[in-house]
């Protein structure tokens, strides 16, 4: 018998491993209860990339930095800068790799954050507008940024209501290329008790993950990527990891 080569197995032994994790009742059960007590003890806002304030759970940065190693994208969008880190994380792993650009869309870009973002040594990579992400002529902006492009990367985390992140992903997604993702954040929103925000405008029945179930219904070229959801578990984004497929 020959043996599979040991780079292979710990491969498929992983593979098998996460498949395994996504039918633990135990652990999802472990899991849910987590996610429902670090969201009201502010849990992610506690850490930083590069000095930055991240606002992140660490399995999802560690997610984002295998897509962007693997796809290695010449560009990612994000819309929501919040204090910047993402972008950080993002340029820095860009600068890695050797080549990319970030582009970082918020509706208000605070002048502190700002002025922290572009005095950071990362942010040669990094392109910042102001204005929000759904309007016609930012939108046109940043689509010309993608020609030529081999490899578009977008990632959504700005006003989280259903309408809003829906007509996101009627803009942004189709700029992915085949092969990447659309990675749409807070999705977790519809798993937590309702009210749990009870300062904003988004709760459970209108969020991100109820605007990705009705982009879904209208579009066949993404599909949710449930590895990466039984990887991770713990997680902002459950059903936000699309993959365009075609």
């Amino acid at each position: 018998m020959i043996n599979m080569n040991p780079i292979k197995q710990f491969q498929s032994e992983t593979t098998e491993r996460i498949e395994k994790q996504g039918e633990n009742k135990s652990l999802i059960e472990a899991k849910n209860s987590f996610v429902v007590e670090s969201i009201k003890s502010g849990y992610s806002y506690n850490f930083k990339w590069m000095g930055r304030p991240i606002i992140q759970y660490p399995q999802d940065i560690i997610a984002m930095q295998e897509i962007i190693w693997s796809l290695k994208p010449d560009l990612i969008i994000e819309t929501g800068i919040a204090h910047g880190g993402s972008l950080i994380l993002y340029a820095s792993l860009l600068e890695l790799i050797g080549h990319g650009e970030v582009i970082g869309i918020d509706i208000d870009i605070r002048e502190h954050n700002r002025m922290e973002i572009e005095n950071h040594s990362m942010f040669k990579r990094i392109t910042l507008i102001q204005g929000s992400s759904t309007d016609e002529d930012i939108v046109n902006q940043v689509r010309k940024k993608t020609i030529g492009k081999k490899t578009v990367l977008v990632l959504l985390d700005s006003n989280h209501t259903h309408e809003h992140v829906l007509n996101e992903l009627k803009h942004y997604a189709p700029m992915v290329t085949i092969g990447s993702y659309c990675v749409v954040f807070d999705t977790v929103v519809e798993e937590l008790p309702s009210e749990i925000y009870n300062d904003r405008s988004w709760d459970v029945g209108n969020n991100p993950k109820t605007a990705v179930w009705e982009y879904l219904k209208q579009n066949e070229n993404f599909v949710i990527d449930k590895q990466i959801d039984n990887q991770l578990l713990i997680s902002v984004a459950p059903d936000g990891y699309l993959k365009r497929i075609k």
